[in-house]
């Protein structure tokens, strides 16, 4: 009900523009320039996620750009889907799938999903909102693209606001499933998986297990759960899947930390990398969202 009548009161009353609360607009042209003016870019949250695959985004989260998100998401500034999902569509472009589009592979937009009871608080999904507004973008330039509820939350997971990195990822481990029957419609496609924002990277890096995990089971119809993979190993191989850079630690490295810091964690997330693509082949998907953390520009600024 909600979602329908803030579409009408949008149309009819004025508005205030979502960045900056300049009224009579829902987007102003210089927030409009914020958020489309940025070249979209690869980002690596800081520390990064074992399993986060390739993500681009199309904005720094901070200022006119953060402000935006926050009153879609939490405002119900519906009319700012539209250009929240353009942007989207062009961080698709600049990574995830620029080669599905080149050679003419359907775009398949999978939403990190949100959790049953902020969407009925706040009345609509935002990222879903989003994700088709970019895919109605991406049609518009001609790349076949289309959104594909495929992931649930198989249990409850805390509000992720004020959690600090290991908090998210004990908060997240395990929480995301394919749904039954869904596996067969992430074959026909490349995987994008999207969001609003990337902070810590926790969600996309679980919403690629998920999907990883029922590509590797073969699963058109199973539900994908934690550490499926060749053999029930987790460990990777080849399994055809479309999301890259998708990694199940082992029971080994699950039970201990690398001794020599930094750099040796960086190595492994090298060889990790570089084994999974390998295993899945070229033309492997990842991720795209609106806006990451600045500090995720900053590591990936050169």
């Amino acid at each position: 009900m909600r979602g329908w009548w803030k579409d009408l009161t949008d149309l009819v009353l004025p508005a205030e523009c979502g960045g900056c609360g300049r009224p009579r607009t829902a987007l102003c042209p210089e927030c409009r320039a914020a958020l489309s003016g940025a070249v979209p870019r690869r980002v690596e949250p800081v520390p990064e996620p074992l399993g986060l695959p390739a993500v681009h985004a199309a904005a720094r989260y901070e200022d006119q750009v953060r402000a935006m998100l926050l009153a879609h998401k939490e405002r119900g500034a519906l009319a700012l889907g539209a250009p929240l999902g353009a942007a989207l569509a062009r961080a698709v472009l600049a990574g995830p799938g620029a080669a599905a589009a080149s050679g003419g592979t359907p775009v398949l937009l999978v939403p990190v999903p949100s959790a049953r009871r902020a969407v009925r608080a706040r009345g609509h999904d935002p990222v879903r909102r989003i994700a088709l507004a970019a895919a109605g973008e991406l049609r518009r330039r001609g790349v076949p693209a289309r959104v594909i509820g495929a992931l649930r939350q198989r249990r409850p997971v805390a509000d992720q606001a004020g959690l600090d990195f290991q908090q998210r990822q004990r908060n997240l481990a395990g929480a995301l499933a394919v749904v039954p029957g869904a596996g067969g419609l992430l074959a026909a496609g490349a995987v994008v998986l999207v969001d609003d924002v990337m902070t810590t990277g926790a969600s996309l890096a679980e919403a690629a297990r998920a999907v990883r995990a029922v590509r590797y089971a073969g699963g058109a119809d199973g539900v994908g759960g934690p550490g499926q993979g060749p053999g029930g190993s987790g460990a990777g191989g080849p399994g055809g899947g479309a999301v890259s850079g998708v990694y199940e630690r082992t029971g080994r490295e699950r039970g201990r930390e690398p001794r020599d810091g930094e750099a040796e964690r960086g190595a492994v997330r090298t060889a990790v990398r570089a084994g999974v693509q390998a295993a899945e082949g070229a033309g492997a998907a990842g991720a795209a969202v609106v806006a990451a953390s600045p500090d995720a520009f900053e590591k990936c600024r050169n």
